[in-house]
């Protein structure tokens, strides 16, 4: 990430103690080696309900969760802090405590001279977000496992990710030497990264007049293209991360501006995804990226937020194309997540694992998701040959040790012929192929599942199911989305209006973050535009009121990532740029321009253009992690419509307009008489009329869904 490089340069003082560790790491010799005890051990994660944290409550060393109590500890015993952040998928996770956490000879060294901390960072993303951006900060990058060394404090002085089980202990035992020995040294070290965090997320109010301009845009996507894989998709490197808002971005921008070139370079892009082994063939669903470029083998864990994301996605894009792929990757996918992310209760999952036990009975990743050729000629039998070219179990699709991850290369019609059959036939092996070997894969030992809820990411997949909907006119994901809102109503939301952070048997706990309440007032927007019940529409109200009273920064009109009744950490950041989710306060600045329109609420609306002016200096340089604020300027530099549906037959006609692709509205509506400012007054008990504005004009109302598309399309 550029900004990070650009900051690390003017933080010379930063690299001592980096250079240091890093000198001697290099002349560290091996250590004995040391099996672990054979009795099992229990610390104090025996207690917690996080299922990554559960995984490490048999580890000899002596975990405590992130709390007051530990922060306390540390503080009275005046030992360093040793945070170790994980998730519940994440593989080199799991390798690291093979090696290391399980092993009693590191336990010694980590208990003795340090006050353990594991965190889960699915369920504190704030503590995961201080410390590593003080790792990226000391060292240029970051990633998970997220290891750190801090203060009593609590204050970072060396951070890194994986590391094999003797550089773990040398490490650790230099340190150690070094707070022993020169305490100040570390101590300057934290003064410095403290100065580093607290400029790194803050964000300055822009008092320039905002002006966006397409021109703007148009700049800033030419420099962007420059690192397209037009024949592959995604960018020109490896591993490829999906990043579902830059391609929803792309998407709406090439349609708006009729650019072929760079429509067809998103379509390259979601046909070679759904293609690949990134997808998973069988039983549907994406794993959270591929390890090279043409998408194929894939880093096996499923995550709920890359799901709800992608199928909002495939949905707009079907609408735009019509191609029935699309439509397929959104029907398996929410298959899958029907399946085996979704509770009794209407709850989504967090994740799936990527390792799981192979024959031998050993983790190994991919293991549940791979093929080998001989295990697949004795289950297809005469289908092998046209499955083995439609799949690949060739050379292209050979993974490693003889594993196949199945992956696509030519599109059905180039089968078709090549194998002289019907689409009619096809079709019907290839459901036939899918159904028989998802039974057999199912009697396979499984990954783990996280079982946790989250607020934020079910908001994400409550919004992919309501955006489903949308385009396929399917009651069940309706009724799927409509349960899980009221999940969330019912078990997520705090008596004071706030929001919890996650949800595990029947316990709701952790105060929201503002990606709670961002991604959950999006989806409700999305509901509200596919049902007309206000209620979603009025709470999303009441949550942005809420966020304003406990999350904004009346500096700079952002919001920051935590709340003003969360006990202070490092440093209070301010999430703006987009990644693999886009930033927080990018999604909150689309709420309130939404909501700014609903109830004519200059406040929202205004502070919307505030957000977006303030980050409008670096977009354009690293357009990629500022996609979900390009989607909002696009709002700005286009006609933006209000399309208000009034009337009996208003749901019919909703439904009838939603099959066009028009990225530039939104939609208020209503069966009877209604106080909404969009619908004040506009309701005739005789017609369903649809009156279309834009800037506070508006066309005559018509009944005719094809002259208000026409109305749309001027």
């Amino acid at each position: 990430m550029s900004y990070i490089y650009t900051f690390i340069k003017s933080m010379k003082k930063i690299s001592y103690i980096v250079l240091l560790l890093i000198i001697s790491l290099l002349s560290c010799k091996g250590q004995n080696k040391n099996a672990m005890q054979n009795h099992k051990y229990t610390n104090d994660l025996i207690n917690e309900t996080s299922p990554y944290l559960l995984q490490h409550a048999h580890n000899p060393v002596d975990w405590k969760a992130w709390n007051d109590e530990t922060l306390e500890k540390a503080k009275a015993d005046k030992k360093l802090i040793l945070i170790s952040v994980g998730y519940s998928a994440c593989h080199w996770c799991h390798v690291m405590e093979r090696e290391s956490f399980e092993d009693s000879l590191v336990a010694d060294v980590m208990n003795k001279h340090f006050v353990n901390i594991k965190v889960d960072r699915e369920e504190r993303p704030d503590v995961d977000q201080a410390y590593m951006n003080a790792v990226q900060l000391m060292t240029g990058r970051g990633g998970w496992p997220l290891n750190v060394v801090a203060l009593p404090d609590g204050r970072p002085v060396w951070g890194g990710t994986y590391f094999p089980k003797d550089q773990w202990i040398s490490i650790l035992e230099q340190i150690t030497k070094l707070y022993s020995n020169e305490p100040d040294k570390l101590y300057q070290q934290a003064d410095n990264v403290e100065k580093g965090l607290k400029s790194l997320d803050m964000v300055e109010l822009n008092t320039d007049a905002p002006e966006f301009e397409r021109e703007f845009i148009e700049t800033a996507v030419k420099k962007w293209s420059t690192l397209f894989d037009n024949s592959l998709g995604g960018l020109n490197r490896a591993p490829k991360f999906m990043m579902p808002n830059n391609y929803h971005f792309l998407l709406r921008y090439a349609y708006q501006n009729n650019d072929q070139k760079l429509l067809d370079y998103v379509n390259t892009t979601l046909t070679k995804m759904a293609y690949g082994g990134v997808f998973d063939q069988i039983g549907g669903g994406f794993s959270r990226y591929s390890v090279d470029a043409k998408w194929h083998v894939p880093h096996f864990e499923k995550m709920l937020y890359d799901n709800g994301q992608l199928v909002s996605l495939y949905a707009d894009a079907y609408l735009i194309t019509k191609n029935e792929l699309y439509k397929d990757i959104v029907e398996e996918t929410l298959k899958y997540v029907e399946r085996d992310m979704t509770t009794d209760e209407g709850a989504f999952y967090s994740s799936l694992d990527a390792d799981s036990d192979n024959a031998e009975g050993e983790l190994e990743e991919g293991a549940f998701y791979v093929w080998n050729k001989e295990e697949l000629q004795s289950l297809l039998s005469d289908d092998f040959e046209l499955f083995s070219d439609y799949y690949n179990i060739n050379s292209y699709g050979l993974w490693e040790h003889g594993n196949y991850v199945l992956i696509r290369k030519d599109d059905d019609a180039a089968i078709i012929k090549k194998h002289n059959i019907s689409k009619e036939v096809l079709n019907k092996k290839i459901d036939s192929w899918k159904h028989m070997l998802l039974e057999v894969r199912n009697k396979r030992p499984k990954p783990r599942l996280d079982d946790k809820t989250l607020a934020s990411w079910n908001g994400l997949m409550l919004k992919g199911y309501a955006d489903a909907y949308r385009v396929f006119e399917k009651q069940e994901y309706l009724d799927i989305a409509i349960k899980n809102a009221s999940f969330i109503i019912d078990n997520m939301m705090k008596e004071d209006g706030g929001l919890y952070h996650t949800y595990k048997a029947g316990e709701s706990k952790f105060n929201g973050y503002l990606e709670d309440y961002v991604t959950v007032i999006d989806a409700f927007i999305t509901l509200y535009e596919n049902t007309l019940d206000t209620k979603w529409l009025n709470t999303a109200r009441d949550l942005t009121n809420y966020t304003f009273d406990h999350f904004f920064d009346d500096q700079s009109n952002m919001f920051f990532f935590t709340s003003n009744e969360d006990a202070s950490l490092v440093s209070r950041s301010i999430e703006y740029r987009d990644n693999v989710i886009p930033g927080s306060n990018s999604i909150m600045a689309k709420n309130l321009f939404k909501l700014g329109h609903y109830f004519d609420n200059e406040h929202f609306s205004k502070n919307a253009m505030t957000m977006l002016n303030n980050v409008k200096p670096e977009m354009q340089d690293y357009a990629s992690g500022y996609s979900n604020w390009l989607d909002l300027m696009l709002n700005y530099t286009n006609p933006y419509y209000e399309v208000a549906i009034v009337g009996a037959d208003a749901r019919q006609k909703i439904s009838e307009l939603n099959r066009t692709y028009v990225p530039n509205k939104l939609i208020a509506g209503s069966i009877s008489e209604s106080d909404m400012p969009l619908l004040l007054n506009r309701y005739n008990p005789g017609n369903t009329l649809i009156y279309v504005c834009v800037n506070k004009a508006c066309k005559l109302p018509v009944s005719e869904v094809t002259r208000a598309i026409e109305f749309l399309k001027e």
